[in-house]
């Protein structure tokens, strides 16, 4: 099988740059450290063999012989199902196909009450979702209706299982239909035909694609690390009118539908990771290294050290922390984003005027996003950041990853009231 790498300068045509050599090594880990993808160094000293990770690769693309399913007809967007009965399914869930992949990618087990679903895309492509229902306690249903649903975006790495370990029921048991997408290309959804699984500006529409169609009013959208920054991108194109018209499918662009609100946890900056890293250089070269390696050469796969160090709070148990590092290493099939066009495409536009309102929350052992990225992302938003104790990087599936969603909730309780809710009638 062919091995697959990525356009990289060589120390010697990148080193003609000021004559600093070290700024190669930098140039080329940068695309690296801010997509975490697999790559093959052309130079020697920085030569990395990934062949066991070629595996990774050997998946079919033939889709329609793994999938069956069906494309919703087009309706109004908000517009109830007409055959929604009380305590039935969500439309979502009753809309999307259960199809089933004949082996799994990434080894997770849902939890109770949570199925695997796949919604169809306008290229025909399937994008996996981790779907559970709310929990409605009570004989007052509609202490329930009005609640938003809450709509999860991984990162580098990640997919939908992240969010199904602990977020998905609590949320749930708040009282939220909640959705966690795995973008293409990552967990069991469909893999592009390209090098990578696409842009900033695809996923987002990806996103709105399935938020049109499955949601039955405007959703909280939570984005983490770089899905946190492809949340900032639907943010700066969002419709800030309730009642958008239904478009179309095909070529169907901006703007996207409206939201309740946005999350940006752990979040990659509006400018992207490039200032964080040099910040790194400079003050923490060791940890500048260890973040480099870990995420570039995908050594946290490889190194249960390295994987603890990257994403989690080092009293996590090594039995967590192998666990996590088994989906992780599978997650993704092929990079998440192009960083030389990601590159072209930041910052990140502001969002338009009476935009969803917006939580910027980091972790305070955030190996990752430092403390002057958190700032410099809630500066870019202009709101005060919410920066969660004891917990790291992954903070949705930390040791302590209730911290995290108490925040958020704690967050939405106190903003609901200034938000327009969309109920169905």
């Amino acid at each position: 099988m062919p091995s697959i790498s990525y356009p990289r300068r060589s120390l010697a045509e990148v080193s003609k740059c000021d004559g600093n050599p070290m700024k190669a090594i930098i140039s080329n880990s940068l695309s690296a450290l801010a997509i975490g993808f697999r790559s093959t160094h052309a130079d020697a000293h920085l030569h990395t063999s990934l062949q066991p990770q070629q595996a990774l690769y050997i998946f079919s693309n033939n889709a329609e012989s793994r999938w069956t399913g069906f494309r919703r007809s087009s309706t109004s967007w908000y517009k109830p199902h007409e055959n929604l009965q009380r305590h039935a399914l969500p439309k979502s869930i009753r809309d999307l196909s259960e199809a089933q992949p004949t082996t799994l990618r990434v080894p997770f087990e849902l939890n109770d009450g949570q199925s695997r679903l796949f919604h169809t895309l306008p290229s025909g492509m399937k994008m996996e979702v981790i779907v559970q229902e709310a929990v409605k306690n009570g004989s007052n249903e509609n202490q329930w209706r009005g609640r938003s649903p809450i709509v999860f975006v991984h990162g580098s790495f990640h997919a939908a299982w992240c969010w199904a370990v602990h977020w998905l029921p609590f949320f749930a048991g708040a009282g939220h239909d909640c959705y966690a997408v795995s973008l293409l290309g990552q967990g069991e959804s469909d893999i592009p035909s390209g090098s990578v699984a696409g842009s900033l500006q695809t996923h987002a529409r990806d996103i709105a694609h399935f938020i049109k169609h499955n949601c039955s009013f405007p959703p909280i959208l939570v984005g983490h690390s770089f899905g946190g920054l492809i949340v900032q991108f639907y943010l700066a194109n969002v419709s800030t009118n309730f009642d958008m018209p239904t478009g179309k499918d095909e070529g169907w662009e901006e703007p996207y539908p409206t939201l309740t609100a946005a999350v940006l946890v752990c979040s990659v900056t509006p400018t992207g990771n490039s200032g964080m890293v040099w910040r790194y250089l400079l003050s923490k070269p060791v940890a500048a290294f260890k973040v480099t390696f870990s995420l570039a050469a995908k050594a946290f796969a490889t190194s249960l050290s390295l994987c603890r160090e990257t994403f989690f709070s080092r009293n996590m148990s090594d039995l967590q922390v192998e666990r996590y590092q088994e989906l992780l290493k599978n997650s993704s099939s092929v990079p998440l984003l192009d960083l030389r066009k990601l590159n072209a495409s930041l910052p990140v536009p502001l969002p338009p005027e009476h935009a969803p309102s917006v939580l910027v929350m980091g972790a305070s052992d955030d190996f990752i996003v430092d403390v002057q990225g958190l700032n410099e992302t809630a500066e870019f938003y202009n709101v005060s950041p919410v920066i969660v104790e004891g917990v790291a990087h992954d903070i949705m599936l930390d040791i302590s990853w209730e911290k995290g969603s108490r925040a958020i909730l704690s967050w939405y309780g106190e903003t609901r009231p200034c938000q327009q809710i969309i109920r169905c009638v």
